[in-house]
């Protein structure tokens, strides 16, 4: 074999930058090159095969800079030969992703975004009437772009609604759209949900209401007849806890912002005590609310029970409105929990445990209430114990009470007199 011939693989080599890539480092020239005619050719596609191609360029490229012999910088502050070129392979990256599509799936992705804010979103009545005429207008565009027929129920209801807009995916996606072969049936369709999505983003939310606003919609104001009352709220508010109306009550309460109007709608649930406000009273209480636990109390249902309990072993803060309504609720389920905490540091905490077992009215109670009477250091937690075995009002529980006629304590004596 000739001296000729043995040198042919080598310049062969030269001429195939991947085969370089193996046997010798590329150069910047090369690379240089590779980007050039990558951005041609990406100026020049006009079909998804043809940026296909561009794409396979550019990951060789990636490929070609990790075993390049680059130049390295004699400026720290510059940027390297490298850093440039992947900037480069990084720009084109994303000149090639614009240039795909568009696709009959990133048609069907806007309906679905749309249909989900849709459902999601609480409307006005004008944002609703405003919502049948966006979507009745994309689905008349969508079924002549497509010439198809969509068995879509157009009303203000929001799940109509959302039920066309999924109609009107399900035939986009039916179409099997080429993005080659279909492109201006794409282009239509997808200026088409452009439109739609800009119809409900122009929807009046009811977000975009003034609270008052929001209130006078949903009939808060239908009860003043007067403006006795400063603000208007408080008026309203008063009326609405004399008709016991606990969904008027805690809708000021969600929507008003105003410390001055909290108290008083807390105060109105308290002094109603309605089931009606139990789960919002749940809720608050679980961020340690003291007025929150306090109404569980008024409210008096088992449902609230827990939320209650969670307080009882807390500070004496939280425990003692807890106790108070776990006495308040009744439920045995109490009993132990409550019984705990006769021994607490606190004593006026032991006092309100004391007072919670008499409500609950649990004969397991007695023993502790005993010992509290008998033992017990402070006279108000004694005097506590003798009033929750009278309220248990059995016989064993009054004859722990009257032998303390004679006792230290005025009200352990008053309590020893009522039990005779």
């Amino acid at each position: 074999m000739s001296d000729d011939e043995a040198d042919a693989p080598a310049e062969d080599a030269k001429d195939d930058p991947a085969e370089a890539d193996a046997q010798t480092p590329v150069s910047a020239d090369t690379v240089e090159d590779q980007l050039d005619a990558a951005a041609q050719n990406l100026d020049a596609a006009e079909t998804e095969t043809d940026l296909d191609a561009v794409e396979a360029e550019l990951d060789k490229i990636e490929g070609l800079l990790e075993s390049a012999d680059l130049p390295e910088p004699d400026d720290e502050d510059e940027e390297s030969r490298r850093e440039e070129y992947e900037s480069q392979l990084s720009d084109l990256r994303g000149d090639l992703e614009a240039a795909r599509g568009p696709y009959a799936e990133d048609v069907i992705e806007e309906i679905e975004g749309v249909e989900s804010t849709v459902a999601d979103t609480r409307w006005t009545d004008d944002g609703r009437d405003q919502l049948r005429e966006t979507v009745e207008t994309f689905v008349a565009e969508v079924e002549e772009i497509l010439d198809t027929e969509l068995a879509a129920s157009l009303t203000t209801d929001i799940e109509d609604l959302s039920s066309a807009l999924s109609d009107a995916a399900v035939a986009v996606g039916d179409a099997a759209l080429d993005p080659d072969d279909d492109a201006d049936t794409i282009a239509q369709l997808v200026e088409a949900a452009e439109t739609l999505q800009t119809g409900v983003e122009d929807a009046e939310e009811w977000d975009d209401l003034e609270t008052r606003d929001q209130l006078r919609a949903q009939g808060f104001y239908e009860v003043l007849d007067h403006r006795k009352d400063y603000p208007p709220e408080w008026h309203a508010l008063k009326v609405w806890e004399k008709r016991d109306r606990a969904d008027m009550v805690l809708l000021a309460l969600e929507s008003l912002e105003s410390n001055f109007m909290e108290r008083h709608c807390l105060e109105s649930l308290e002094r109603m005590g309605n089931p009606d406000s139990l789960d919002a009273m749940v809720e608050r209480a679980g961020r340690r609310d003291k007025p929150a636990i306090r109404i569980l109390g008024k409210i008096g249902e088992e449902e609230g029970l827990d939320a209650v309990l969670d307080y009882v072993d807390s500070d004496p803060n939280l425990a003692k409105p807890a106790l108070k309504a776990a006495g308040e609720i009744g439920s045995d389920e109490a009993t132990q929990p409550v019984a705990d905490r006769l021994v607490a540091d606190d004593p006026s905490v032991r006092s309100q445990a004391a007072r919670a077992l008499g409500l609950i009215g649990d004969t397991r109670a007695i023993e502790p209430l005993a010992d509290t009477l008998e033992n017990d250091e402070a006279d108000e937690v004694r005097a506590s114990a003798a009033w929750a075995l009278n309220q248990i009002g059995t016989e064993r529980a009054l004859d722990a009470v009257r032998p303390y006629t004679d006792d230290r304590a005025f009200l352990v004596q008053s309590e020893a007199e009522k039990a005779l």
